[in-house]
């Protein structure tokens, strides 16, 4: 059966003037990809994957006997393929709630208690890269991005959503003194303000970074039943959505950050891109496909890093390429969803390989080899008519743009072709 194919110049084009043009509303969704990403191989420092970071600090619980043996216990509660870190976390949380006097997977209240500080003691120290770097900003590529936003000019300002803990937007943003609002008002004890995200109308140009898993330096004091920012070094830094115990639920900071993205969603001419994230939380999911129901002019660019590695590093596939891909089954059934993976797309709900339709010339390469690594020629192989048969260009080969410092150097390119269509007005 032949099987469909993409171009990646088409719809490349098309995404670029959508970014290019002040007329649409353009948010982000940014996922724990974009802080693996280095802007320089060497000299860049990152958080490592949530695998990486499940691994690590098992290792460091691991040191304590009893804490191995329950872990284990409720792995295999969880599933493997669900495990990780922060389903770890949300599990021990609820069973300390539920222990009572007794135990549970051989721990009692206090020692689950102890174990959930242990875990975020340990989180902390891994997403605190920002005590790591300040000397070596110009490394980062969250600095880049911040400067497209500085740089770009738009009518609308952009939203940042994103499910990381980390420092890195805020100091890409704060490093290129981009203003920016994050939902907290104040400066002695700045508090999270719940009623400024349901109206924006205050802060009509500045841009909007939504922390929708949390953030460093957040902390709930049960005395005002307030969420507020403090030093990121203080105890109970991190907020995690199954230990929020709020008066007004409607209000939680979670609550009140999900409806933003849904609200953002259900504008008009609304472009939501994604990067980093793979669409593995359920409550995230709905909000978006909820939003997109009722909204005819929205429409969402999943950019999908699906490459599939063995242990030793080598490349063996692509997770579009499986049968059992939430993502692909999503994105099939809604044509408001464009993925675009390293090597396959759905787009249009019909899923398909990218190729190029014809062979780009020399100033067309240029431009392609910005979002698109084409594959070297087929090995010539055969004898035809006692000549070597000339190699063929396949058209086929692996999109950049997943990579979120690929997409970023993407966005640089296109701040002169952004200030050239102003100035054509």
């Amino acid at each position: 059966m032949k099987i469909m194919t993409h171009d990646p110049s088409e719809y490349i084009r098309g995404l670029q003037a959508l970014l290019v043009s002040d007329k649409k509303k353009i948010g982000f969704l940014f996922g724990a990809g974009t802080s693996l990403a280095k802007k320089d191989k060497i000299k860049s420092k990152n958080i490592p994957a949530i695998s990486k970071m499940t691994s690590d600090i098992e290792t460091e619980l691991f040191k304590t006997d009893n804490y191995k043996t329950a872990i284990d216990e409720i792995k295999n509660e969880i599933g493997k393929d669900k495990y990780t870190i922060e389903t770890l976390l949300s599990a021990i949380e609820q069973k300390k709630m539920a222990v009572g006097r007794h135990s549970i997977n051989g721990l009692n209240f206090s020692e689950f208690d102890d174990l959930c500080k242990e875990i975020k003691k340990e989180i902390h120290k891994i997403v605190s890269i920002h005590k790591n770097i300040e000397n070596e900003l110009e490394y980062v590529i969250h600095v880049d991005f911040a400067d497209w936003i500085e740089r770009a000019d738009r009518y609308y300002p952009i939203e940042i959503f994103t499910t990381n803990y980390d420092y890195l937007f805020e100091l890409g943003l704060e490093y290129k003194n981009v203003p920016y609002y994050d939902g907290f008002t104040g400066s002695l004890k700045p508090f999270f303000n719940s009623h400024s995200v349901d109206d924006l109308n205050f802060l009509p140009k500045q841009t909007k970074l939504w922390k929708i898993h949390g953030s460093l330096g957040w902390h709930y004091d049960e005395d005002t039943k307030r969420v507020w920012r403090k030093d990121s070094d203080s105890e109970d830094i991190l907020i995690y959505p199954s230990t929020l115990k709020y008066n007004d639920s409607k209000k939680q900071p979670y609550t009140a950050l999900g409806d933003r993205l849904t609200n953002f969603l259900k504008q008009s001419d609304t472009i939501l891109i994604i990067s980093g994230y793979s669409f593995g939380d359920e409550h995230i999911n709905e909000r978006i496909l909820t939003a997109l129901k009722t909204n005819t002019s929205a429409h969402v660019f999943v950019l999908f890093y699906d490459a599939i590695y063995d242990s030793i590093g080598k490349k063996i596939g692509y997770i579009l390429e499986k049968e059992d891909c939430t993502l692909k089954d999503i994105a099939k059934a809604n044509n408001k969803i464009s993925v675009l993976g390293c090597r396959h797309a759905i787009i249009g709900c019909q899923y398909g390989k990218w190729k190029l339709k014809r062979e780009p010339d020399n100033d067309d390469a240029i431009h392609i080899d910005l979002y698109f690594d084409q594959d070297a020629h087929a090995d010539a192989s055969d004898m035809i008519n006692n000549k070597i048969e000339e190699q063929k260009w396949t058209g086929e080969g692996e999109l950049k743009l997943p990579d979120f410092t690929s997409f970023v150097n993407f966005l640089q390119s296109m701040i002169h072709l952004s200030d050239l269509t102003k100035e054509g007005k």
